[in-house]
């Protein structure tokens, strides 16, 4: 019977000694506690694309849809045939869940705004951005493009809401 305890307690110490080791080989992907700085409240035009830039590095369309305002839309060049497209946001949404969904991996980074106009209740915004999606090994998308946004301060939720956004990305 002591023997028995002995070795138990020598498995429990063995489990507090190594179970604060650190494997330089396996790190943690993401501290749980550093979650609150990557995301905001949307009370600043930073925020907004602070809160953007997570939710396609994350591909997290709950924190993408709340971005966007009900009247949002969104519009793009078909340069196959010349001609502008729109949708609203409830398209949006589904169009960046099916996008999230296909690929394996998505980095975006924004770049520097070029123009910012407006006053404290609306901004337009055209600021300049690099995304990268991987859907495969032999499939990878590099892009470096443009967006022109309208953004609008939402007094009911005191938060800024994208209201229109103009996609100016060559392919």
């Amino acid at each position: 019977m002591i023997l028995h305890l002995k070795k138990f307690l020598k498995f429990i110490l063995s489990m507090f000694i190594f179970s604060g080791c650190i494997n330089p080989f396996a790190p943690k992907l993401i501290d749980a506690s550093n979650d609150e700085s990557i995301l905001t409240e949307q009370k600043t035009i930073d925020g907004v694309f602070r809160n953007f830039q997570y939710s396609y590095n994350l591909k997290d369309t709950v924190v993408y849809s709340k971005l966007l305002s009900e009247d949002f839309v969104f519009v793009y060049r078909n340069y196959d045939v010349g001609v502008d497209r729109s949708w609203g946001k409830s398209e949006d949404v589904k169009t960046t869940y099916g996008l999230f969904q296909a690929a394996t991996y998505i980095d975006l980074i924004w770049n520097d705004s070029y123009i910012a106009i407006g006053d404290s209740l609306e901004k337009n915004i055209q600021r300049g951005f690099s995304l990268t999606i991987i859907f495969s090994p032999n499939d990878v998308i590099h892009l470096q493009g443009k967006g022109n946004f309208k953004l609008r301060f939402n007094t009911a939720d005191s938060i800024w809401q994208i209201t229109y956004w103009r996609d100016e990305t060559y392919f």
